[in-house]
């Protein structure tokens, strides 16, 4: 598995990345271990969060002047790459955390002591996700109003309401739940703890593709909150908002592609049917495929590198609108294309239960659901090319 180790190597800046890198790829090949396990039977991999807890990892995005290490955004996209050619789910998962707690360091309209309370705890282990999705809206990024709602009682707040995909949910601690606001006609969004009364989570979660993230439903009867708890108004629309720190999502899609990869090398390199001489690898569409997988990794790792590099400088920032969405667009799709590439290189033993090949397969197919969406990524590329963005 030469391939992983190469690209370590060409896209590590410095020792403080090595070194976690080192540490991240040490849990990621445990994590693999038991990630088919977890798959088969739609579990939540709850021993993989603690242990990415108990590591530290989890507080490497709370803002250094909180006390938290910081890290760049470029950073985050390395270590999540590598976890997910462990195990996908964890990944995506604790990604949410990451890239929430990135998002908000870079600055916010909370109260500052609200948010010096969440930062804290972050930085000894909580974990936090947005919920946004529901069943009647589709995507939050589509724009639509949320049927949970926001109501005025004593001085503080009522929420109503049910979301869906909520990723991580068995083990979070803070919801980040957006509800419409009647009296302010716009959306708002309310940090919830887990142990509010009202709060609970029904495990709806049935897919076929990250069957452990535990994305149930976040079930919201009667929660009462006080003024604090409402962090954020919504003044615009929410895909307007320059956020490079999504891009933990085709990170790790391109992660599992290089698993899928790693895994078609070898087995070209071992498996030899006795129609040949020697093993696969010599056999010119199968040197054909391997070549095309590693000339599209290539393609989509610089590109989403490159745009990491930029975003983490604030002077080109808000020049990224359309490169972000570009990236997701691009690495996500071509992960796809590498595992079913992988998958021929393989064949039909690649469709088998027991074969990991079949699993990165449904699991890459997820990114084109998580936001944004291909066509608004297309469609806000034209808007951009005519003026319009």
């Amino acid at each position: 598995m030469s391939g992983g180790c190469r690209v370590c190597s060409l896209f590590v800046k410095n020792e403080k990345q090595q070194e976690w890198l080192s540490k991240i790829g040490k849990l990621a090949d445990e994590f693999a271990k038991t990630a088919a396990y977890y798959d088969e039977h739609a579990l939540f991999p709850e021993d993989n969060i603690r242990r990415l807890r108990e590591s530290g990892y989890t507080a490497l995005t709370v803002a250094k002047n909180l006390g938290g290490e910081g890290i760049s955004l470029y950073d985050m996209l390395l270590f999540q790459e590598r976890l997910a050619k462990g195990d996908g789910p964890t990944a995506l998962s604790i990604g949410w955390h990451l890239s929430v707690m990135g998002e908000l360091a870079e600055g916010n309209s909370w109260d500052p002591e609200v948010f010096k309370k969440v930062s804290q705890e972050a930085l000894k282990g909580a974990l936090i996700n947005r919920a946004a999705s529901e069943a009647q809206t589709g995507s939050p990024t589509r724009g639509g109003r949320p049927g949970t709602n926001a109501a005025r009682h004593e001085g503080g707040w009522i929420v109503n309401g049910r979301k869906t995909f909520t990723t991580m949910s068995p083990v979070l601690d803070y919801f980040l739940v957006t509800a419409w606001i009647e009296e302010k006609q716009t959306i708002g969004v309310f940090l919830i703890h887990k142990d509010a009364d009202g709060v609970s989570i029904e495990e709806t979660w049935d897919m076929i593709a990250m069957r452990g993230t535990g994305s149930h439903d976040l079930v919201l009867q009667d929660v009462r909150l006080d003024d604090s708890m409402l962090v954020e108004l919504q003044t615009g629309k929410r895909t307007d908002k320059i956020n490079g720190w999504l891009l933990h999502i085709p990170a790790v899609y391109l992660g599992i592609a290089q698993a899928a990869r790693d895994y078609a090398v070898d087995f070209a390199n071992a498996y030899s049917p006795n129609s040949l001489k020697g093993p696969i690898k010599d056999v010119p569409a199968v040197q054909r495929h391997i070549g095309e997988i590693d000339l599209e990794l290539m393609k989509a790792r610089h590109f989403l590198y490159h745009v990491a590099g930029l975003y983490d400088d604030p002077k080109r920032r808000g020049l990224l609108g359309g490169e972000l969405g570009a990236v997701k667009h691009a690495v996500t799709n071509t992960a796809i294309a590498v595992v079913d590439k992988a998958m021929r290189v393989v064949g039909a033993k690649s469709l088998a239960g027991t074969n990991p090949l079949q699993r990165y397969y449904r699991d890459v197919r997820a990114g084109l659901h998580n936001p944004p969406m291909d066509d608004a990524i297309i469609a806000k590329l034209a808007g951009i090319a005519f003026g319009e963005n």
